[in-house]
């Protein structure tokens, strides 16, 4: 195919493998497609789009044509797309100079990018519409092809070691050209204060087609994650993240909220709150999203970490610096961390309060700890004792302080909400417990709050545009400061930059934090003495199934209770792993807040989770009244946390009773056809007998059910108007669908046949023996009735 040619079919090919932009053309479907499952497929991909496959190839031989392409401005992120509707230049410089107006008749801005721009867009936001593929079989995130191609793209485009493999190219001893600055084809007012690329700095004035190889590289990789971090963080806006922290307009989005959900009218007054909904909370990143995310992470670290060792003299690092280098150095804090923490903020309070926010624990968490991606290994001892953090990441830690502290508390808030009896929530308890409790962590994040909290003294006018200009300045992965610049107001620049001016900081080792610590350590407390219930009980059940369980004759348990979580599903090992991790959880906890053992005994107490005196249970924790026993707050998370229960009978007509797992159903009903067809006829006679006050009327009091002879039972709340119905003696024949009772009788049988017994005369000893016992039975206990079970 000629230039031509290929500069035609291009925009039709990428759409065909990765999909539409609108989601309905699906593509190849990389997201869905794994080696296991279609070989063949996913083997003839990876090679297809590989950096040095046939697609990229094409790339990079219409990127010497320096030939564009539109994007439309719609898909893009919502506050991008919003920036550049309302004609504001966004931040990044990613989309300077690329507006173009729309052709005549032609609808909507576009953005018009160069083909490895196209290409890198359409291959980052396919992660984002492509949402509702169609999938047969059940696909691992991290075994698809997108994941490894995302893995691919960030080695080769961001390597850990050496430089960024030079572009193929058809001329020999060519090379591809850099993109030339542009003319804006729209005028744009900026806002706030741009950050120069790195690409301008090395190749603004030098010819496209002799570029040097070093200000290819950096552009390459500059563009590769400029297209991700804008396609999957930048989907909430800084400047609505620091108006939604003023409690002013929390209460008048609130009321937006309530507004809209009760009548369905707007008004000019609404259009902000609006406009918020709309790119605030309207996306919504799947798990597969944030997998993807955390791969980004994991790989900027080992990228920044990468650099190498400075020199001693300035003057010389300054000479050989390559741009390489220098884009490791400002990698995280230029491009990354603004973004990276609004997107966590978003997923830490809108992510559903169950277990698949594992993912963005786990992301958050990789952020936090930049060592273990360092190239350095650890030093070898016989004791496998937790690694302490170095000092030199101290800078790290302060110039990220939200990161560690406002997230934690994030991360508190949540942990109160859900069930700590879950073995998936506790192992998310035990995983930020265990990083937050390496040593000298939690020093540093001390020292980088108290930092914070110095008193300024004198901020020069430089220094305020500083602190609404974040990503100014020295490398948060560099020991090496500015000279105008301390730690203080590094830390008080990436703090207010982030919550703006007014926020009100929360000290993560302050009281009110101290506090959300205390109350999750009683939830945890109480959280183990329901797993230890719930193992307990479990035991007991097993316990008590005897030989004919097999055969279901054991009665169900009746007043058994719900206790509302999967630890019976999984099993005792998983109630003893869910333990050890609570354990854990809360010994890390202690370490990292200095919480004494009194203290958690006096949460126990309070809470009433501690051991029950004897071993005995208790009920749950309730207040009598006139109307009986009224449940408490505390009664009632007792009893829906499975740590106690009531005593549950059965209240109404017995013969009417739900029929038992160990009773034969057909049996039952018949009985009951029998029993009532008796009671019908001999109703009158069984009425004066058990009327008698002599030995006769006790006799038949005992074997006809009288139901105005049950024990009386405390009703919680008792019902004033409760009215007893009397059924009057009768006799009762369901005792005989029980399969307990059925084999029974047949072993007694079989055993009356080894001494040669027939079952007339085996019928005869059962009757005489049991009216001997009734006779017995009568004269200590009138009441006992043997047909109730």
């Amino acid at each position: 195919f000629s230039l031509k040619e290929l500069h035609g079919i291009f925009p039709w090919l990428v759409e065909s493998i990765f999909g539409s932009l609108d989601g309905i053309i699906v593509g190849w479907n990389l997201r869905c497609l794994q080696g296991r499952t279609n070989p063949n497929e996913y083997s003839v991909a990876l090679d297809f789009l590989d950096p040095s496959g046939p697609m990229m190839k094409l790339v990079y031989k219409l990127q010497a044509e320096e030939y564009r392409y539109d994007f439309p401005v719609s898909y893009l992120p919502g506050p991008v797309k919003a920036s550049i509707q309302e004609q504001v230049l966004p931040e990044c410089s990613l989309y300077h100079n690329k507006v173009q107006f729309p052709s005549s008749g032609g609808l909507g801005l576009n953005l018009a990018l160069n083909p490895f721009e196209y290409y890198m867009f359409y291959f980052a936001i396919s992660l984002i519409t492509q949402k509702n593929s169609p999938v047969t079989h059940h696909v691992s995130p991290s075994n698809s092809a997108y994941f490894i191609l995302v893995d691919t793209y960030l080695k080769c485009f961001l390597p850990t070691e050496g430089s960024v493999l030079p572009p193929p190219s058809s001329n020999p001893g060519g090379a591809i050209p850099s993109p030339t600055p542009r003319s804006p084809a729209v005028p744009f007012s900026s806002y706030g204060m741009h950050h120069t690329s790195l690409l301008k700095r090395h190749i603004a004035h030098q010819p496209s087609v002799n570029a040097d190889p070093a200000s290819q590289e950096i552009w390459r990789s500059e563009t590769l994650l400029q297209i991700f971090v804008e396609m999957w963080l930048h989907h909430y806006s800084l400047e609505m993240y620091q108006k939604m922290q003023s409690p002013h307009v929390k209460l008048e989005v609130l009321h937006y909220r309530l507004s809209i959900s009760s009548k369905h009218h707007g008004s000019p007054a609404q259009s902000s709150y609006q406009a918020l909904h709309a790119y605030q909370e309207s996306f919504k990143p799947t798990e597969e999203h944030v997998l993807v995310v955390r791969l980004l992470v994991k790989h900027l670290h080992a990228f920044s970490n990468s650099l190498k060792p400075e020199p001693l003299s300035p003057s010389a690092h300054s000479h050989t610096a390559s741009p390489l280098e220098e884009f490791k150095r400002v990698v995280i804090p230029r491009f990354v961390q603004e973004k990276l923490y609004i997107f966590l903020q978003h997923c830490f309070g809108h992510w559903p309060l169950d277990a698949s926010f594992r993912a963005v624990l786990e992301m958050w968490l990789s952020y936090l700890q930049p060592w273990r991606y360092a190239p350095e290994k650890p030093p070898q001892s016989t004791e496998p004792l937790p690694r302490s953090v170095s000092e030199k990441w101290a800078a790290f830690i302060q110039e990220n302080l939200l990161m560690y502290t406002k997230l934690f508390v994030g991360f508190l808030n949540r942990a109160l909400r859900t069930d700590l009896v879950s073995p998936k929530n506790a192992l998310m308890v035990f995983r930020v417990a265990k990083v937050f409790a390496q040593p000298n962590l939690a020093e540093m994040i001390l020292k980088g709050e108290q930092l914070f909290l110095e008193p300024e003294l004198v901020i020069s006018h430089r220094q305020h545009r500083l602190f609404m200009s974040p990503t100014l300045g020295g490398s948060f992965l560099s020991s090496r400061s500015p000279a105008v610049t301390d730690a203080s107001f590094k830390v008080k620049s990436h703090v207010y930059s982030l919550e703006g001016q007014d926020f009100q900081y929360k000290q993560m080792f302050g009281t009110e934090v101290r506090n959300l610590v205390l109350k999750l350590a009683q939830l945890i407390c109480q959280a183990q003495q329901t797993a230890k219930s719930i193992s307990d009980h479990s035991a007991e059940t097993m316990a008590s199934q005897s030989f004919f369980s097999w055969f279901r004759f054991t009665p169900s348990e009746v007043n058994g209770s719900y206790t509302g979580n999967d630890l019976d599903e999984i099993g005792q090992d998983s109630i003893k792993k869910t333990d050890e991790y609570l354990e854990k959880a809360l010994e890390y906890l202690c370490q990292i807040f200095k919480l004494s053992e009194a203290q958690l005994t006096q949460m126990m107490m309070k809470c009433g989770t501690a051991q029950d005196e004897n071993g005995k249970k208790q009920l749950p924790d309730c207040i009598a009244s006139e109307n009986g026993l009224i449940l408490t707050p505390l009664g009632r998370y007792q009893i829906i946390n499975g740590l106690r229960r009531f005593e549950l009978q059965y209240q109404g007509d017995t013969e009417l009773q739900p029929i038992r797992s160990y009773e034969n159903a057909a049996l039952v009903r018949l009985l009951f056809r029998l029993s009532s067809a008796l009671n019908e006829r001999f109703a009158d006679q069984m009425e004066v007998l058990c009327s008698r006050d002599d030995f006769v009327g006790r006799l038949c009091r005992y074997h006809l059910t009288n139901p105005q002879l049950v024990q009386k039972i405390r009703y919680s709340p008792v019902v004033r108007d409760r009215t007893s119905q009397n059924w009057g003696p009768r006799i009762s024949l369901r005792f005989l669908a029980s399969y307990r009772t059925l084999i029974s009788l047949l072993m007694i049988y079989f055993l009356a046949s080894w001494f040669y017994v027939g079952p007339v005369g085996c019928t005869f000893i059962i009757l005489t023996g049991y009216f001997l016992y009734a006779v017995i039975m009568t004269f200590f206990f009138e009441g006992w009735k043997p047909h109730e079970h």
